[in-house]
């Protein structure tokens, strides 16, 4: 498959084209393309722009969530692949909104920018109890744990969360990354967090830092 056609993919991604995502991704595996690069060579490249624009407001998060889709469209024919050659992810990633909180517009753009970004994500979805995070991060054998709050009245569940994580004995295995509107770099540090984001984009890159 030439160049100019497989650089589709990466143009599907950055408009938010799951259908020609998926196309362009069948026709590539077809021809013998690898799934990692695919994934290195036009997905990740794509999604870190969809990042930059994000972060320099000329995409907003329907853009965002639109390019996501369409990397998941591709990514879901890649991931079996890559799990039977035994392929390792960048990292692994346990992401939920802790308990009490059910907004998960934050949490979905952070999960489907990891993923974009090559990490295994497991998400938990919202009003996550703190042994659910722990009984996942040990199953999934997580370096990532993100947690999310939306509301002042929620951020102690992620204090309650990391004190869980400490008691079990996960806490010395994962990093824990933070995030949501009431979030502030003080208070991850205050909470003994390694790491808070406060978008989506930057998210990427403090994991990757992380798991460095």
């Amino acid at each position: 498959m030439s160049m100019p056609e497989l650089h589709q993919l990466h143009e599907a991604i950055l408009n938010g084209d799951a259908r020609t995502s998926k196309t362009v991704t069948e026709e590539a595996l077809a021809e013998g393309v690898k799934p990692l690069d695919l994934i290195s060579g036009f997905m990740m490249p794509a999604m870190d722009e969809v990042g930059r624009r994000f972060e320099n407001e000329e995409y907003f998060v329907p853009e965002l969530l639109l390019s996501a889709r369409a990397m998941k469209a591709a990514l879901g024919l890649l991931r079996p692949l890559l799990t039977a050659s035994g392929t390792e992810p960048e990292g692994r990633v346990v992401i939920g909104t802790v308990k009490g909180d059910l907004h998960d517009i934050g949490k979905n753009l952070v999960a489907s920018l990891l993923e974009g970004g090559g990490f295994e994500v497991h998400d938990l979805g919202t009003d996550v109890a703190p042994e659910r995070f722990v009984s996942m991060a040990k199953e999934k054998n997580a370096d990532i744990v993100c947690l999310s709050a939306l509301l002042t009245v929620t951020m102690p569940a992620m204090k309650e969360t990391i004190a869980a994580l400490d008691e079990s004995g996960v806490r010395e295995k994962v990093k824990v990354m933070i995030g949501g509107a009431p979030v502030t770099d003080e208070y991850a540090a205050g909470i003994g967090a390694d790491g808070y984001s406060d978008d989506a984009a930057a998210s990427v890159r403090l994991a990757r830092q992380l798991v460095a």
